[in-house]
C-alpha cells in the first residue's frame, strides 16, 4: 500500500525563473525507509517541504501529493498536522515552548486530545527515547542532540503515519548522530513507521534504507535500492563521493560483485581482495611553526553565576598559518570556546591572546578590522539584507572573486536558501573581512561532499596565504582531510591534540569511516585517499 504518491510536482520560487523541483515522480510504500539525498541546492529541502502542507513554501506549484490516497491539499486540518510528521534540520526553529514536557505535549493540545490521554502518550514517548532525566528541564538548557531528540518525540507522540525528517543530524556530534539514527530505524523496524529523510552524512543511514532517491538540479535521477543506484553513480563522481566508505572505496578500486555498505561488509572486502604486507604510510606530520595567533590560558567561563562552568581551565594555542579544527561532543564547551576567542563573551578567569595582544588591549573594534573574522553557527544571523546580492554587495564583496560559484543564488532572499547554500553565502561574507584568524563554527554544516571539498580547497587556499583557521566541527572526515592538529574538546577543556593521522587512528568513536574499515589491516589509514593508496601498493584488487 502507498502511503505517499508524488506525481509530476514542479516548483517554482517567486522571482526564480528555473524550478527548485522539476517533475518529479515517486512513491513511497508504506512501512518503508526512504533516504533523500543530493547536491547543496538540488532541491531536497524544497521537495520535503511540498509534502507537508502547513510549511509548503510560496511559490507557483504544479502537480499533484497524494497521501493514502488523498491529494494532501484535501485533507481536513487535523489529519494534516497529526499524521504527517516534520523534523527541522534546525530544531531551535521547531521548539516552541520553555519546558521539555510541555514541548511534548504542544502539539497534542493543539489536536484537543484529553488530558489524560495527553499525559499517557508524553510519558510513553519520553520512555521511549530515555528523555526521562531531563523531562523537567528548560528547552534552552538542552545541548543538540537533546533538542533535536526532543523535537523527534514531540512529532511522534502525535503518532503520525509519515515522517518526514530534513538533515536532522547536521548539528550533532558523531555519537548523538549515530544514536539519533538507531532511533529512527527502531521506529521503523519495530514500529512499521514510514520514514522520508534527506540527509548529506549516509554512512549510517544507506545501509539500512530500503530506497534510496538521489536528486539532481531539482529533478529526480535514482529511485531504487540502495546497492543498484550505488552501482551506476561510476559516471556521477560529485555524487558518488558522499555514498558509504566501503562503497566508494569499491567503486575506485573497480570491484567486482555485490557493492559493500557497511563498515563489515567493506572490511570483509578488502581482507578476501588485498594482497600484500604494505600496511602503513610513511608519512611525516609536519607542525606548522611560528607565533601564536590564538592563545587560552587557564580560561574559565560560565553563563550565570548559579551554573556550572562551561569553560573549565581551558588552555590551548593555535600557531599562526595553522589550520586547526576542534571536536568534542555537543554541549562540551567548542562553540563557547570560539565566541570567547571572537570577544562577544568574557570569561570571569583566565586570559585569551590574539596575535600575542590580549583581547582587551584591541580598542575600538580593531579586532575585527583586517585582524579577525567568525562564521558564527547560526549562519541566518549574518544575514540582513533582502537579496544575497545586496548582502554581499554591502560587504564589497564581488561574488565572480570568490573560489566557488553563488551567482545562481544572488537574486534570492539569504532565507530561502538551503541550508548548505547559507553556508556558503555566509562564509562570502566573512571572508569579504580578509581576516588573519579565521574561526569558523561548523563550515560544513548542511553542505553535500562536492560541496565540502570546495570548502576544503578554499581553507588550504586561504593557509597558502599566511591565514589562521580555527574551526569546530562534527565533521570527522571534513578535518581529517584539512587539518594540521585535532583537539578533543570534553567537559569544557582540551584533552587531547595531534596530527590528524595520530589523531583519528588512536580514537574508536571520534574517527572516520576509513579507520574503523580498515583497522587491523592497515595501520594509519584515516581518509578514503590513504586507503585507496595503501590497496594499489598492495597491488589492488587481486
Amino acid at each position: 500500500m502507498e502511503t505517499l504518491d508524488v506525481r509530476d510536482l514542479t516548483f517554482t520560487y517567486p522571482l526564480c525563473n528555473a524550478p527548485a523541483v522539476s517533475n518529479v515522480s515517486f512513491k513511497v510504500e508504506k512501512g518503508t525507509f526512504n533516504v533523500l539525498c543530493g547536491a547543496t541546492g538540488s532541491g531536497k529541502s524544497t521537495l520535503l517541504r511540498l509534502l507537508k502542507r502547513e510549511i509548503a513554501p510560496l511559490g507557483k506549484k504544479n502537480g499533484q501529493v497524494f497521501f493514502c490516497g488523498t491529494d494532501i491539499d484535501s485533507l481536513d486540518d487535523r489529519k494534516a498536522a497529526a499524521s504527517i510528521g516534520f523534523v527541522m534540520q534546525r530544531p531551535e526553529q521547531q521548539i516552541v515552548t520553555d519546558k521539555v514536557w510541555h514541548e511534548l505535549a504542544f502539539g497534542l493540545e493543539n489536536l484537543g486530545i484529553a488530558s489524560a490521554e495527553i499525559s499517557r502518550r508524553t510519558a510513553e514517548v519520553a520512555s521511549f527515547f530515555g528523555i526521562g532525566p531531563w523531562y523537567e528541564k528548560e528547552t534552552s538548557e538542552l545541548s543538540g542532540g537533546q533538542k533535536q531528540l526532543l523535537s523527534l518525540a514531540s512529532v511522534l507522540a502525535m503518532q503520525p503515519e509519515l515522517l518526514i525528517l530534513d538533515e536532522p543530524t547536521a548539528q550533532l556530534d558523531p555519537i548523538a548522530a549515530s544514536e539519533f539514527i538507531s532511533a529512527l530505524k527502531k521506529l521503523n523496524s519495530e514500529l512499521g513507521l514510514t520514514i522520508i529523510l534527506a540527509e548529506h552524512r549516509l554512512e549510517e543511514v544507506v545501509p539500512i534504507c530500503d530506497r534510496l532517491l538521489v536528486m539532481e538540479k531539482g529533478s529526480l535521477i535514482a529511485d531504487r535500492q540502495p546497492r543498484q543506484v550505488i552501482a551506476g553513480l561510476a559516471s556521477k563522481p560529485e555524487i558518488l563521493c558522499g555514498m558509504p566508505a566501503a562503497s566508494r572505496l569499491f567503486t575506485q578500486l573497480g570491484g567486482k560483485g555485490e557493492c559493500p555498505l557497511t563498515i563489515r561488509e567493506g572490511r570483509e572486502f578488502l581482507e578476501k581482495t588485498i594482497s600484500g604486507q604494505i600496511q602503513r604510510l610513511n608519512r611525516s606530520e609536519t607542525l606548522v611553526a611560528g607565533e601564536k595567533a590564538l592563545e587560552f590560558n587557564s580560561v574559565f567561563f560560565r553563563y550565570s553565576k548559579s551554573s556550572p562552568d562551561v569553560l573549565c581551565g581551558l588552555d590551548f594555542s593555535v600557531n599562526t598559518g595553522e589550520i586547526f579544527c576542534i571536536l568534542g561532543g555537543n554541549g562540551s564547551g567548542k562553540t563557547t570556546s570560539l565566541s570567547a576567542a571572537a570577544g562577544l563573551i568574557k570569561p570571569y578567569a583566565g586570559t585569551i591572546k590574539v596575535f600575542g595582544k590580549k583581547l582587551k588591549e584591541y580598542k575600538n573594534r580593531s579586532l575585527y578590522r583586517n585582524c579577525l573574522a567568525m562564521l558564527p553557527q547560526d549562519v541566518q544571523t549574518v544575514f540582513l539584507k533582502n537579496t544575497l546580492r545586496e548582502e554581499l554587495s554591502d560587504v564589497s564583496c564581488d561574488p565572480k572573486s570568490l573560489p566557488y560559484d553563488i551567482t545562481h543564488l544572488l537574486d534570492k532572499h539569504p532565507y530561502d536558501l538551503s541550508g548548505g547554500e547559507q553556508q556558503l553565502a555566509a562564509m562570502a561574507k566573512v571572508l569579504a573581512a580578509h581576516p588573519k584568524l579565521l574561526l569558523l563554527d561548523e563550515p560544513t554544516k548542511g553542505l553535500d561532499p562536492a560541496s565540502k571539498s570546495k570548502i576544503i580547497e578554499v581553507i588550504k587556499r586561504l593557509k597558502e596565504n599566511g591565514v589562521t583557521v580555527c574551526i569546530v566541527t562534527h565533521d570527522v572526515e571534513f578535518a581529517a582531510s584539512c587539518a594540521d592538529r585535532c583537539a578533543m574538546f570534553f567537559a569544557g577543556r582540551i584533552v587531547s591534540i595531534a596530527p590528524p593521522n595520530s589523531f583519528f587512528s588512536a580514537n574508536t568513536f571520534y574517527t572516520t569511516a576509513i579507520s574503523r574499515m580498515t583497522r587491523g589491516i592497515f595501520q594509519n589509514a584515516v581518509t578514503i585517499d590513504d586507503a585507496l593508496e595503501l590497496c594499489q601498493r598492495n597491488g589492488g584488487c587481486s
